[in-house]
Order: C-alpha cells, then sequence, then structure tokens
C-alpha cells in the first residue's frame, strides 16, 4: 500500500534565535532525511520563536525572519519541511503567520494562518492579519497534503475540513500551544472530532519548551483517518516522530471543494527501510505533567536568559522545599544554593527541616541569622514611628531583611533568586513586597498551596521507586503551615484553612464567578466574602511579581489582567457595594 512517511519534529526553540532557530530546524530536518521521511513539519513560527511578541513590531526583524527562512530553504533536498515564520499578510498589508512549504532548494508555497486567537494568554490579532484564501493543497511524494497552524485546527468546518474536502490525505497542524493541566485531553477530543469531519489523517505538532510564563509540552499527536492514534511525541521534551501514512485509502471519499495544488515533490524515497509500528507513549499522570512543567519552565527560564545558578530561602517550610526539588531537578544539585535566615520566631523544627532538606537534595546550604539587622533597623525606625516596629510592620521587615540577603547573593554571584510564594498566597495577597516577594523567578506562583503539598508527596514517592529517600522531610508535610514572623504564627490565622480558600479561588479567578455566584454554587458567604476582598485588594501586588511557571487555564500574568484601580465589589449576597478605595 503506498504510504507517506512523516516526520513531526517538536523542537524547543528561543524567541529572537534567528540562526540558533534555523540550526534547530535543520538539525530535525536532517534526522527525517535520515529515518527516509518524505516530509519534516516543525512547530509554528519556529524561525522567530513562539511568542515573538513586540518584535514584530520592528520591521528589521521580520526582514531577518524572511532571509532566515531562504537559508532553511536552500537546504532543502528531497524531504520537503514545513515551517513556521511571519511573512507578508494577503495583499501586502500587515504580516501573516504563516508557513512555508520547501523542497529543492526552494519555497514551493505559503499557507497563512486564518483564525488567530485573542484570548487568555494569546494576543495574536494585535501582530497578525488573518487570511481568508482558500488553503491549498501541496503534492509531496504522491499525497496531497494540507496544512494548517494552530487555532485553525479548532474550528467546525473550517480550513482543515476544507482540506480534507478537497481531497487532501493529512493536513499538518503547526502548533505553539502552551501547556495547563487537562490539555492533552482536549487536543485529543478535538482531534478526533476533525478527523471524523476532514476524512483524512491530522497531524499535529506542538513546540515543546519554556519561554518566560508559558511551558510548551510537546506531545505531538498523529491521528489516521479512522481515528487511531499512530504516534506521539514524548512530553516536556524535544522529539522526532516518524509515522507512515497510507495515502488514497479513500477512494469513495468526494472531493467537494476546489483548491489550489502546488506540486513540491513528486516521488516517494525507495531507500528506507519499512517502519516497525510502535504504540504511542502512556501518557503522564497528572502530577507528573505539572512537576514536569515546573520543571522545564524553570529549566528554560534561567538557561535562555543567561543563568546557571539559583539561591532560595529555605525556610524549612512545605513552598520553599518544594522549589528547591524542581530547582535540582532542573538545574542539578551542584547548581542549587540554599540560604537559611532564622529571626527570633524561627522555630528549631523548622531549621531542622531546612538542613534535611538541603541533605537529601544534595545541595549546599548556608545559615545567616537576621537578628542582628533586626534589631538594628527596629532601633533605626523607632524614632520614625515614636516606638519600636510591631505587628505588620515588624513581620514585614524580617520579610525584607531577607530579601536583602538574598539579592545581594545574587548581585555577588550571579545566582538568580527564586522565589517561593504559591498561587493562594499572590491571590490573597499573603506575602510582602520587597520581601519573599523579591527575586527574579516565581517556580510556584500557579500552583495553589493545597497542590503544592501533593507534588512534594508525588516528589517522594519518585524518589522511593528509584530507591532514595523522600527528599521533603515527613516533618515539613505535617506541621500546620506558618510563616513564623511572630510567635506562634499559622496562616489559617489570616486566611481561611487551604482546603476551603482553593476552590473559592479557583471560582473568582479562573473561573471568573461573582461572589454571589459562588455562594450559589454551595461556597460559605463568610469564606466567599473574606477571600474576593483580598483578592481584589491585591492586585498592585501581583502586578509586582516576578514571572513564573504557568499551569492552570488562568495564570496570574499574562491570562488574567484586572484593573489596580478598581472600585466595582459585589458582595456574597449578590447587591453592589460601595466601594470606598483600592
Amino acid at each position: 500500500m503506498p504510504h507517506l512517511r512523516l516526520a513531526a519534529a517538536q523542537l524547543n526553540t528561543v524567541v529572537g534565535d534567528l540562526p540558533g532557530n534555523v540550526d534547530r530546524v535543520l538539525t530535525a530536518l536532517a534526522a527525517a532525511e535520515a529515518a527516509g521521511a518524505d516530509i519534516c513539519v516543525v512547530p509554528e513560527l519556529a524561525i522567530p520563536g513562539y511568542p515573538p511578541e513586540d518584535l514584530l513590531l520592528k520591521p528589521g526583524f521580520v526582514a531577518d525572519n524572511v532571509t532566515a527562512l531562504e537559508k532553511v530553504a536552500a537546504a532543502t533536498g528531497d524531504c520537503a519541511v514545513v515551517v513556521g515564520f511571519v511573512g507578508a499578510a494577503p495583499g501586502g498589508v500587515g504580516l501573516a503567520n504563516a508557513a512555508a512549504v520547501c523542497a529543492g532548494g526552494r519555497v514551493a508555497g505559503v499557507y497563512r494562518k486564518r483564525f488567530l486567537p485573542n484570548y487568555g494568554v494569546f494576543d495574536e490579532q494585535r501582530w497578525f492579519v488573518p487570511s481568508n484564501d482558500p488553503p491549498p493543497l501541496f503534492g509531496v511524494a504522491g499525497a496531497w497534503v494540507g496544512v494548517s497552524i494552530c487555532e485553525d485546527v479548532w474550528f467546525d468546518e473550517g480550513p482543515v475540513a476544507q482540506a480534507g474536502h478537497g481531497g487532501a490525505d493529512v493536513v499538518v497542524n503547526l502548533n505553539a500551544s502552551p501547556y495547563n493541566r487537562g490539555r492533552r485531553a482536549e487536543r485529543l477530543a478535538m482531534l478526533s472530532g476533525r478527523v471524523a469531519e476532514a476524512g483524512c489523517a491530522i497531524a499535529y505538532v506542538n513546540q515543546v519548551g519554556g519561554q518566560d510564563e508559558l511551558v510548551f509540552d510537546g506531545d505531538s499527536l498523529v491521528m489516521a483517518a479512522d481515528g487511531t492514534l499512530i504516534g506521539s511525541g514524548v512530553q516536556f521534551a524535544e522529539d522526532l516522530v516518524v509515522v507512515d501514512l497510507p495515502v488514497g485509502t479513500h477512494p469513495q471519499r468526494a472531493v467537494t471543494e476546489l483548491l489550489p495544488r502546488i506540486a513540491v515533490t513528486e516521488t516517494r524515497r525507495a531507500d528506507r527501510p519499512p517502519l516497525r509500528p510502535a504504540a504511542p507513549d502512556a501518557p503522564l499522570s497528572d502530577h507528573a505533567e505539572v512537576y514536569a512543567a515546573l520543571v522545564l519552565g524553570t529549566r528554560d527560564y534561567l538557561g535562555k536568559n543567561g543563568f546557571s545558578e539559583a539561591v532560595i530561602g529555605l525556610s524549612g517550610g512545605i513552598d520553599s522545599s518544594l522549589v528547591a526539588a524542581i530547582a535540582v531537578d532542573a538545574l542539578g544539585a551542584s547548581r542549587v544554593h540554599g540560604i537559611s535566615m532564622p529571626s527570633r520566631y524561627s522555630s528549631e523544627g523548622s531549621r531542622d527541616d531546612a538542613g534535611a532538606l538541603a541533605e537529601r537534595l544534595g545541595i549546599d546550604l548556608k545559615t545567616v541569622a537576621i537578628e542582628e539587622a533586626h534589631v538594628a533597623f527596629a532601633s533605626m525606625l523607632a524614632p520614625l514611628l515614636g516606638r519600636e516596629p510591631f505587628g505588620l510592620t515588624d513581620e514585614n521587615l524580617q520579610s525584607r531583611l531577607r530579601g536583602v540577603l538574598l539579592m545581594a547573593m545574587s548581585n555577588a554571584k550571579g545566582w538568580i533568586v527564586l522565589t517561593t510564594g504559591n498561587k493562594s498566597e499572590m491571590a490573597t495577597g499573603y506575602s510582602t513586597l520587597y520581601g519573599d516577594s523579591a527575586g527574579g523567578f516565581a517556580v510556584i506562583k500557579d500552583v495553589p498551596k493545597t497542590l503544592v503539598y501533593e507534588l512534594c508527596r508525588y516528589r517522594n514517592t519518585q524518589a522511593v521507586l528509584e530507591g532514595l529517600p523522600g527528599p521533603i522531610p515527613d516533618s515539613v508535610l505535617d506541621k500546620a503551615p506558618s510563616a513564623e514572623l511572630r510567635p506562634d504564627q499559622r496562616d489559617d490565622q489570616s486566611l481561611p484553612p487551604y482546603e476551603e480558600l482553593d476552590p473559592v479561588l479557583q471560582g473568582y479567578v479562573e473561573g471568573d464567578r461573582t461572589a454571589a455566584e459562588l455562594v450559589a454554587e454551595g461556597f460559605d458567604p463568610a469564606v466567599v466574602d473574606q477571600v474576593v476582598r483580598l483578592v481584589d485588594g491585591a492586585e498592585y501586588k501581583r502586578r509586582q511579581m516576578p514571572p513564573g511557571v504557568r499551569i492552570t487555564t488562568k495564570a496570574f500574568g499574562k491570562d488574567r489582567r484586572m484593573p489596580i484601580t478598581n472600585r466595582y465589589r459585589s458582595s456574597a449576597l449578590g447587591e453592589f457595594e460601595e466601594a470606598t478605595g483600592v
């Protein structure tokens, strides 16, 4: 049976690294050629990297991206490559998110994205013009190949169905689709419906790697015309998926769309051994996915921005323990440094827990007590305040002293400071500006506190499966969470218990519910009222937080863009309230 050999290359590109991205594409193409592929498909905007954002406002960058594409095209031979780049929009006015089909040393044709996402983390309508042109079919090694880009595949009766109705044997879909929990199931369900609609195979090729707050999980998927998943890329790593797709297996299918057809290559490779069918890898569990996303996002943020080592304030608490474990898995133990900064309120147990964690992870730990600085600053402030600082002023003073020490180490050593605040804390403002929020990257800023505990237990379980002790001491998991900034302090003195808090936050932050809607769903009105007030009042803090890995459908940062100056208030009773300020 005739077939098309397709190679799906999920690449970890770097935004703006045009020479490096060209090399990555050509390396993938060489691997595809070595596997006997007829066509190699790489991710969306692989040449400029995704998302290039306002680099696209620089005409010189756009021109350089076209020159980079020409270098890829000039290096092609019998194996065609489909590569994402920034091209001219239809009519030459504006820019297009485009894919070039290259072979034989030339660009044979171009497809321009039809549907431009403008929600969540996406702003493509800011930079690109959508195409209304019918999708061309490209003749590759005796098969007809349709091309689409990311959002195009999510629309019923869109360009993918159009290509299928026009006689495509396969539609390739170039993606830069960010990870969030549950995303794989959504993609599979969508692809199953799209294959049935188009009547042909679909190769969904996704980017991998971290880019600022976003993490791309790879997990490229190839689905045959009968809906069978015949190939998948590994999750959170570069991969090359090579499959043989039958050609001309649906002679009964009527061609109902007249589409432009462009010849690219004519003959199939004759020197290739047959592929051995391989079952797609089993997907990762939910906790394994999230943990892998945090590790990859941290590794790439540091690596792509020139940091090779990190420093963390280790309090002996659950959050800093998880961040340290992720950092070690991302960078290696020798590149992670811990600093314990006990105050007069730090318990002996917390100091011991920080030491045990560092020992199990194999990282160096230095201890610098902040009491001397605490006393000195208190005495400096006393004349200004009319008495020594107390209450919240004194609590935040301790946190800021720790921030000063960590940032000084960053300046002196070139280490990036990894902050340890979780999503529950960031949502409610339970953090100190210029204190525990001071740093370069917030690893778990999108991880709710309840999930922090689950991930710590997951990491310990993985260690045990490998015959190693879990890195996070049981005492860290068992003790009540506390900032330890005053005597006998516990988080639940300032916040609802996290098992009550996190579901309300999910509804209010990620679900955009009002207070009244949350109460109607069964949440305690008093808890809802407290949480809503805390979240709304902390917007100014979140604007000053460092970036961190996105793992949910709505993270603080690009996803959720609330005004700081905002007088809208709704009560848990469904009534408007008079706002007295921000």
